[in-house]
């Protein structure tokens, strides 16, 4: 069964036209598929709802056609139900070339765009034109009280066909409203700071890590993610990095205390010139996504820690799969520009909140042309996990970064499929969430002490609570640097850095994340 717009809009010099242009094969999908496309679904209802503005296209006697461009408050084109569209049809210019065109032929074909989203809706169908006298409950329907000009008539639209088309070439463009949105964090921010009293100079040094960086770029990628360029103050060289790696930055806590937070570099790692960070503003957490946002200006200079990799790229021959899921794309980005630099099969599978919260969208559509698949949740599209992992060969790596539940989901589903473990590579930015956690004591063999954990408080909290000196680095798991020996006692594990050798021939925990499920662990610190 075709889609509904292919069986109205495919005829015989179409099908001829996409044959000699090489096109046929990749359309006959649409005359096989099984949706139709014929009924509007709440997609398509919420999307009509939205728009202002629409062109509406008819023809006249003579077989020319005539687009008109309609406007009016939002939501004026109405969605009566699954099939039908209606709107009031107000006085105009009195030409009535529209009105003229379907009194002779009743069928029109209409376009809404939203420029902001890059998204466009076409719709065939055919009109029906009711005067108020014959239907005044219909006029009332469709009639708006916040817009005062006269109604002459109805337009009623039953539809025979719709269909989504693809962002290409759809240049974007922005109403005062979507302004006013994209720059509310900002003048927020600005609200905030003119809120509070003189402030001190602002920073212009910050850290104590061996490598000197200063910010010569800030760009705000979405609402809520900007990012970072971070250059060598002599302009040399920077320490060469590969995929994955991250940058270890100081900031400020809420409470004061001066700390560091790691950020991958998202730049493509064959640049010596430049690192890019990318920073998603999180009010709700310790402050330091925020101290970033409020007081990284440009011409500021940061003491960093050299960079570290603890989610590098794998030696394959089979293609890789990329997954991302929001701020998670900073590493999978740099992994993506470095397979294709190394002519290495791969495909990206991105996921974000909408068009307007995915960082590097449009630059990675235009650069991994044919190689990436976009998801927008505010769309209703989702990644289907199970079929991107089927999809890949039997040795196919898997590289995902986002949310705890994309990556949750992601290992529990190549678990399901029989995947080994060690296909799957992922790096959290935060330690993964648990039901809940329950207090219990670690005994310090060399130090011979005994210490409390409390259940929001982590292994190396409480150690370093308790003056005890140990290594750590990423905090969530990741790199392994705090592991410790476990002497006795049941470990829960949460990180992954370790694997299975690790954590049970030499019997290491990472205290970073790492907890008991029994009342005492003894570890050899």
């Amino acid at each position: 069964m075709p889609r509904a717009f292919a069986a109205i809009t495919f005829t015989d010099s179409v099908k001829a036209a996409q044959t000699r242009y090489h096109s046929r094969e990749s359309n006959r999908g649409f005359e096989l598929a099984e949706d139709t496309r014929s009924e509007m679904t709440e997609r398509e209802a919420e999307f009509i709802a939205a728009r202002d503005s629409f062109y509406m296209a008819t023809v006249s006697e003579t077989g020319w056609p005539y687009v008109q461009h309609r406007g009016g408050p939002a939501g004026f084109l109405k969605v009566l139900d699954a099939n039908t569209l209606g709107f009031a049809d107000f006085r105009g210019n009195v030409q009535y070339l529209s009105v003229g065109n379907l009194n002779a032929n009743d069928k029109v074909s209409i376009i809404l765009m939203d420029y902001a989203n890059r998204r466009r809706l076409k719709i065939w169908g055919r009109v029906r034109i009711v005067h108020e006298l014959e239907n005044p409950e219909l006029i009332a329907a469709l009639e708006d009280p916040a817009c005062r000009a006269r109604i002459e008539r109805a337009m009623v639209i039953t539809v025979e066909a719709w269909d989504w088309n693809c962002p290409q070439h759809i240049t974007p463009r922005y109403t005062d409203a979507d302004i006013e949105q994209l720059i509310a964090p900002l003048q927020a921010e600005l609200k905030a700071l003119q809120a509070k009293p003189a402030a001190s100079a602002p920073i212009t040094k910050l850290g104590e890590g061996a490598l000197e960086l200063v910010i010569s770029g800030i760009r705000q990628l979405t609402p809520q993610v900007r990012a970072y360029e971070l250059r060598h103050p002599a302009g040399e060289d920077l320490p060469a990095v590969t995929a994955g790696s991250h940058l270890k930055v100081p900031v400020i806590l809420k409470n004061g205390q001066t700390s560091v937070r790691n950020y991958s570099i998202a730049s493509n790692p064959a640049r010596r010139d430049i690192y890019e960070i990318a920073v998603l503003r999180q009010d709700h957490g310790d402050g330091g996504s925020s101290f970033v946002h409020q007081h990284y200006q440009l011409g500021m200079t940061l003491h960093c820690g050299l960079p570290q990799n603890n989610f590098t790229l794998v030696e394959s021959d089979a293609p890789a799969i990329l997954i991302a899921g929001g701020i998670g794309i900073t590493p999978i980005k740099a992994m993506a520009q470095t397979l294709k630099a190394q002519g290495r099969a791969f495909h990206l599978h991105y996921a974000a909140r909408s068009r307007r919260e995915m960082a590097y969208g449009d630059r990675l559509l235009r650069d991994l042309a044919g190689q990436i698949t976009r998801y927008f949740q505010d769309e209703g599209q989702i990644p289907d996990i199970a079929q991107i992992l089927k999809s890949a060969s039997d040795t196919s790596p898997v590289y995902v970064c986002g949310p705890s539940g994309l990556m949750g989901a992601v290992q529990e589903t190549a678990a399901l499929l029989n995947m080994a473990a060690g296909r799957i590579h992922f790096e959290r930015f935060a330690a993964a969430p648990q039901a809940s956690n329950t207090p219990f004591e670690v005994v310090l063999r060399r130090s011979q002490r005994i210490i409390p954990v409390a259940a929001d408080q982590t292994v190396l909290a409480a150690v370093q609570a308790a003056g005890i000196d140990t290594l750590s680095d990423c905090g969530v798991g990741n790199c392994g640097t705090c592991a410790v020996k476990v002497l006795s006692g049941e470990v829960d594990h949460r990180d992954s850095a370790l694997n299975q050798n690790e954590r049970e021939r030499a019997g290491l925990m990472c205290i970073c994340v790492s907890r008991a499920t029994s009342a005492r662990l003894e570890l050899d610190l």
